[in-house]
């Protein structure tokens, strides 16, 4: 009776309507051995010339599944069909890479190589150019923003960057100065520093400020960093531009040289901003 009683229990009320208060539920028969066998099979490869009409996810789930089958019924015309599709595709990169450098030579503008040369002394020349446009522009908002390192008393790593902080104030004209947030730990609340050394970036008479480093820094990356920083707190950059760095606006590694790259930002010919027509 007690199995009988918790199979009352279990079964939904429609069912005990239908089939009886009593109703006996069969176990279901265990599967035979076997059963789960998986069967893998096998693909059918085209000819190469229609091969050569698919697009690349196609061909490589047809690589797939030609390795999953030889690798589980392991005859040698199954690997080696395996192989031939390999070397297919291994071709086809190949013409798209040799395709790739004619269109490079033929459309430079596409090429980063005029932007980034490699040979050590052009280098040498871009980034001293580089370096002066930076010189320029800090050195030019010198009154605009200040550097703050918060630090600690007991910070070993705040002695080696308070150095080059100092550098900067020296090359760049800012003004610099140091939080001991042991003396002062409602500053670190205030501007949600925890970590030192931390440095900030901060746009006088307003309330934008930035982190550019936690930790500590290089001066070239610290130069670097505020540069971006006092750009993007002025409006001179947008935050898709943060990598662009100096003498780069409007050229190849500025992500908006050509127009907008996300969908937020996209304008329709003849639309403002707000979907008024023009």
């Amino acid at each position: 009776m007690t199995p009988s009683a918790s199979s009352a229990q279990t079964t939904p009320p429609a069912a005990r309507e239908a089939r009886g208060y009593w109703w006996y539920e069969t176990p279901p028969a265990p599967s035979a051995p076997g059963d789960d066998k998986e069967s893998v099979a096998k693909p059918e490869i085209p000819p190469m010339a229609v091969l050569a009409t698919w697009s690349p996810p196609r061909i490589a789930r047809l690589i797939t599944q030609q390795r999953d089958y030889a690798a589980t019924v392991l005859t040698v015309d199954a690997v080696a069909d395996f192989w031939r599709l390999e070397d297919f595709a291994r071709r086809k990169a190949r013409a798209f890479a040799g395709v790739t450098q004619l269109a490079l030579l033929l459309h430079p503008e596409l090429n980063a190589k005029a932007a980034n040369p490699m040979i050590g002394e052009a280098r040498d020349a871009l980034g001293s150019h580089k370096d002066e446009v930076r010189r320029q522009y800090l050195r030019a908002r010198s009154s605009e923003f200040a550097l703050v390192m918060f630090g600690r008393t007991t910070c070993g790593y705040c002695r080696v960057q308070w150095p080059i902080v100092q550098r900067f104030q020296d090359e760049m004209g800012w003004q610099t100065s140091q939080i001991d947030l042991d003396r002062r730990p409602d500053l670190g609340s205030r501007f949600g520093v925890e970590m030192t050394p931390t440095i900030m970036v901060i746009r006088r008479n307003t309330q934008q400020r930035m982190v550019i480093a936690a930790g500590v820094e290089t001066y070239p990356n610290l130069a670097q960093t505020a540069y971006q920083a006092a750009k993007l707190l002025s409006g001179d950059i947008r935050p898709e531009q943060w990598l662009t760095g100096a003498g780069e606006e409007d050229g190849f590694f500025d992500a908006l040289a050509n127009g907008p790259v996300s969908s937020t930002d996209v304008r329709v010919p003849g639309v403002n901003a707000d979907g008024k027509r023009r």
